[in-house]
């Protein structure tokens, strides 16, 4: 269970590094890109090719083979890409540490691991060096603050572009009436009997022990109602006492649509706002209290309403040009050189292509520079 996690978790990060396919990609470290100081190597654009072929399949299995074709054309415009991001953000002195340590543990966490080592070792269990993985993570962290910084926050967005969004987009919005649920589940916990001889089956509680068992969830269901009515958050208590495997997540089910709930619990939690709680209810898992953390109401949203979310759509609509035009910039500024037989499709059009100057020309610069001054 651990291997599948972290190998989602990997992909979702968008960190996952692949071997190449092919003994002939990898025979030598081959320099296909210079870009300032730094190189790109022919095991990084096959590796990242590569990823992107297997993305490309998950996404979309019936049409992968266009859509790679379309898209592997920009493989090193994205490795130069990210190049120039990092060497920027080292000129603005982004380390992405900070950050690095918080995604980690925040991996860690949802992972269900105790240390950081076990981490390192489901890593490990990947194949994937957990040392490439940290530096790809810290990458994607300073890419992205550079990008913060630079570009996002030069991005300004005005009420009339929000209210012209939502106008051309208001049929997108139409949804169904649902709510967003949290559970804190208290299980009955009558007592074991072991065997009456080895080998058996254990015995069974009995009708008095199960029925203690009963009223003892009950009341300690019914006393962390009274906690929430009393103003404790619902989440930390889900956290420390739910029995639940939403637990971990502060209780969470997330969205339940009218017609996907049994019809007593649907009558409740639908009868409630945002914030409100039900009584304590008795389930075939125990006693459970249910929190609508959102109530949407069927039909269009009002502007207000959907407002953060037009919002994240014009700036993902703004960014993409923007971030275009930054980089081009970055490319005019910076030395550039591109093996043959390799495209940059990222490349801008004032860019100046590097001279290299050999012995020859050096020589004969030397000796024009004689001539004129009459040594000769």
């Amino acid at each position: 269970m651990i291997k599948i996690k972290f190998a989602l978790l990997l992909a979702v990060a968008g960190v996952l590094t692949f071997p190449a396919t092919s003994t002939a990609d990898t025979v030598v470290e081959e320099i296909i890109a210079r870009v300032n100081n730094q190189i790109i190597t022919r095991s990084e654009y096959v590796r990242s090719r590569d990823q992107l072929k297997q993305e490309v399949q998950q996404q979309d299995a019936t049409n992968a083979d266009r859509i790679f074709a379309e898209k592997q054309r920009d493989v090193l415009r994205d490795l130069i890409d990210q190049q120039l991001l990092l060497q920027k953000g080292k000129d603005m002195g982004i380390t992405g540490d900070t950050d690095l340590i918080k995604r980690l543990d925040e991996m860690r966490k949802q992972m269900n691991l105790g240390t950081m080592e076990e981490l390192e070792k489901a890593a490990e269990a990947q194949g994937a060096s957990y040392e490439d993985f940290k530096q790809n993570m810290r990458n994607q962290i300073v890419t992205q603050k550079v990008i913060g910084q630079e570009i996002g926050s030069k991005m300004a967005m005005n009420k009339d572009e929000e209210k012209k969004f939502y106008d051309q987009h208001r049929a997108e919005m139409e949804q169904p009436e649902q709510v967003r649920l949290s559970e804190i589940l208290i299980a009955p916990k009558p007592p074991s009997h072991p065997p009456a001889t080895p080998g058996a089956k254990p015995e069974p509680p009995t009708d008095a022990e199960t029925e203690a068992a009963l009223s003892a969830a009950q009341k300690k269901a019914e006393a962390l109602l009274e906690q929430i009515h009393k103003g404790e958050k619902f989440a930390d208590l889900a956290k420390k006492d739910s029995d639940g495997p939403s637990a971990k997540d502060g209780g969470d089910l997330s969205y339940f649509k009218r017609g996907t709930l049994a019809k007593e619990l649907e009558d409740k939690v639908f009868a409630l706002k945002a914030g409100e709680t039900t009584d304590v209810i008795r389930t075939k898992q125990g006693y459970v209290i249910l929190e609508v953390s959102e109530h949407t109401s069927a039909g269009i949203p009002s502007m207000k309403e959907v407002e953060p979310k037009i919002q994240d759509a014009l700036y993902m609509q703004k960014l993409q040009p923007a971030l275009r035009a930054y980089l081009a910039t970055l490319r005019e500024q910076a030395y550039i050189d591109i093996k043959n037989g390799y495209v940059d499709s990222g490349a801008s059009a004032k860019q100046t292509k590097p001279v290299e100057t050999t012995a020859k020309d050096t020589n004969a610069k030397k000796l024009k520079k004689k001539k004129k001054l009459g040594v000769f």
